[in-house]
């Protein structure tokens, strides 16, 4: 370089302040400082384009375009294919080179912002503005690196929670009739029992288009259960599962676990397999998979989600232990108050499961309102803030013969279904007598699962739309509309059959807090009643506690 070129470069260096700070003021200097550092917090290599190693910036720069124009494709499939995106984050590949690359990426903007540091050249500044410059530096890191390591270990979370629960291997299933059918068990495992025996058994019905659902309840007693057509227990219980009072429904998963695995070479879960083609059977309707949750770790996850809020229509007992010689529970471990009321994991598991001084149709009722309580409840704003502990919990809650490959379809049927009206059907109260379950009539069965479901589904045939409105079913339904429609055999009708009763809507009630007399109702008064052993006392003021809705 000649001496005049010498010249002519040396006011660039002094009128360059971003790159050459030497010679700039200190007020500049600060300025440059923080500019620097939301330069890298925004664009990520713009700061060492401008006043460090360029090479370095447009690699960095170039990645920063290339991450973006991948955020832009990805809201883009948010819009036109919701579906497609899930499948590609829910796809264990997939998601495993995501988690890769955001680990990346967030080791390398932490890496430039240390560079960004270096370039800052904190020795230059006043010594009061040192420490201001290095806690924002340090803060805009924790924002945009600690945000992309933080998803990647959320997505990583995922990842092996859908690993664990669903079934990466099994093939995909089709709508039968332009709905998904799955069962739901709440299982009881106990220490000294093989296999869980699910209590809870609710068919949810999917519209594979709208996602508008109906659940339907079968009670746990259930008898003469039938086996679908392509069972292997039809080899055992070809006319169907009728041994006697012994033989319920909800006995088939242990039965076949201890008794008939060799039936089911290669399934996982053949007592699991069992129950969903006795429900497929009975109900008249094919079944596709199944999701069972362990009742014991159920709540872990009412707790993961910070708890449920319902109305409860009557206090519901904690029981305590059961007196074999008398046939009643001793004092209860607590109790859970009629009114609003928000459960945790514990309540959660009682309220569903208590059936001390009512039927087990009113723990039916409470166990869908407890189901209907969390799918409204979890909310993406929920999903998001306990995440890591939601798919914690369902780890330990959940197991399911569904496919992963799947998940992408189902979950954005749950979108599509979420505040939509849910249609019922219990095999029981109120929608059958009481009696019902031990000699069901399974053709009349089979009729009203048609009307539900005709009802239920967005593109009903013309012939339902146009039918009588006494012969659609309601969402909650009543023994009525089976004998208007002529369904309810006269046998049912001569013992009740709640004949011409109208269910009133699921929250159309009110709770009952007091006595008839207008006493409150009190945890003392109820216990009081207990110690004197005046269980009918109880049992009257208790009478409602079937009656439940999510908040």
């Amino acid at each position: 370089m000649t001496s005049s070129d010498q010249l002519h470069s040396a006011p660039a260096r002094a009128t360059d302040p971003v790159r050459f700070p030497l010679g700039a003021s200190s007020h500049v200097r600060t300025k440059r400082a923080f500019v620097l550092v939301l330069m890298t917090l925004l664009v990520p290599g713009s700061a060492q384009i401008v006043a460090g190693d360029r090479k370095l910036g447009r690699t960095a720069l170039r990645i920063t375009l290339g991450v973006w124009a991948l955020l832009a494709l990805a809201v883009l499939l948010l819009v036109v294919n919701r579906m497609l995106l899930i499948n590609i984050i829910a796809n264990p590949l997939a998601s495993l080179v995501i988690v890769v690359l955001l680990a990346a990426l967030a080791v390398g903007w932490a890496l430039l912002f240390i560079n960004t540091l270096r370039i800052i050249r904190p020795v230059l500044l006043a010594p009061p503005v040192r420490p201001a410059v290095v806690i924002a530096l340090v803060l805009a890191m924790v924002i945009g690196s600690g945000s992309l390591g933080y998803a990647a270990y959320l997505l990583n979370v995922g990842r092996n929670a859908l690993g664990s629960i669903f079934n990466a291997t099994g093939p995909a299933i089709e709508p039968v009739d332009g709905r998904y059918n799955f069962l739901m068990m709440g299982g009881d495992a106990g220490a000294d029992r093989t296999g869980r025996r699910p209590d809870s058994l609710s068919v949810l019905s999917v519209d594979a288009k709208t996602g508008q659902t109906a659940i339907i309840s079968v009670p746990r007693n259930l008898q003469n259960a039938r086996f679908s057509e392509d069972s292997p227990m039809r080899q055992v219980y070809p006319d169907g599962y009728d041994c006697g009072d012994e033989c319920l429904i909800n006995a088939i998963n242990t039965e076949v676990t201890n008794e008939h695995a060799d039936l089911y070479p290669g399934v996982a879960d053949p007592g699991a397999q069992a129950t969903m083609e006795a429900v497929s059977g009975t109900l008249g309707m094919t079944i596709q998979a199944y999701v069972l949750v362990d009742m014991e770790g159920f709540a872990t996850l009412i707790d993961a989600m910070g708890g449920i809020k319902i109305k409860a229509g009557g206090w519901v007992p904690m029981s305590g232990y059961f007196d074999d010689y008398s046939q009643t529970h001793g004092m209860p471990l607590g109790w859970i108050p009629a009114g609003e009321q928000t459960l945790d994991g514990n309540q959660a598991l009682w309220y569903g499961r208590s059936r001390e001084y009512v039927d087990d149709y009113a723990r039916i009722q409470r166990q869908q309102c407890v189901q209907q309580a969390m799918l409204k409840q979890l909310d993406p704003a929920t999903l998001l803030a306990k995440f890591e502990d939601i798919a914690n919990a369902g780890t330990q809650v959940v197991e399911s013969n569904i496919s992963s490959s799947q998940l992408g379809s189902f979950l954005d049927l749950a979108i599509k279904a979420k505040g939509q009206d849910v249609k019922r059907l219990t095999i029981g109260p109120p929608d059958f007598d009481a009696s019902f379950s031990t000699v069901p009539d399974f053709d009349v069965i089979h009729d009203r699962i048609d009307q539900l479901l005709a009802s239920a589904s967005a593109s009903a045939s013309p012939q339902a739309a146009d039918a009588p409105a006494d012969s659609i079913v309601e969402p909650t339904g009543s023994g009525g509309h089976l004998q208007a429609s002529g369904l309810l055999p006269a046998s049912l009708q001569a013992t009740g059959g709640r004949a011409g009763q109208q269910s009133p809507p699921p929250s159309d009630f009110t709770p009952v807090t007091t006595t008839p007399d207008g006493e409150p109702i009190t945890e003392a008064m109820l216990n009081q009643l207990k110690s004197e052993g005046n269980e009918e006392a109880i049992r009257e003021l208790v009478a409602t506690n079937g009656q439940c809705a999510p908040l």
